[in-house]
């Protein structure tokens, strides 16, 4: 029985995770998550099951600027390290999901990086 392309996505997903927790225990993730027209980024303590810092393409002050290209992600990546590191949370493991490392979720990890987080 052929894989739905939903499902197919959700078991690269899973394979990810599961290699993640044995690489890094002890560590939060840093989960993305990318939509057509946003993009979204989460510091996550599975241990505990909370969410520690969140931020999205979605976000904006006046001049709301939102987006889902290259640059939208380098915001939301700077965006979500600088909160993290305010809770502080320096070193985490990064969660791609079943993206590939490429594009919008490879400038969210650069800037993350650049932000400070360690990973």
């Amino acid at each position: 029985m052929a894989l739905t392309p939903r499902d197919s996505s959700k078991r690269r997903a899973q394979r990810n995770r599961t290699r993640l927790r044995k690489v890094a225990a002890g560590r939060p993730r840093l989960s993305v998550f990318r939509s057509s027209k946003n993009i979204y980024a989460q510091v996550i303590d599975d241990e505990r099951g909370v969410t520690l810092a969140a931020a999205s393409s979605l976000e904006g002050g006046e001049n709301k600027q939102k987006g889902a290209d290259k640059d939208a992600a380098a915001r939301v990546g700077a965006l979500v390290a600088q909160r993290a590191m305010e809770k502080g949370v320096k070193a985490v493991v990064f969660d791609r999901g079943g993206y590939l490392y490429h594009g919008r979720v490879k400038a969210l990890a650069d800037a993350a990086r650049e932000a400070g987080l360690d990973f």
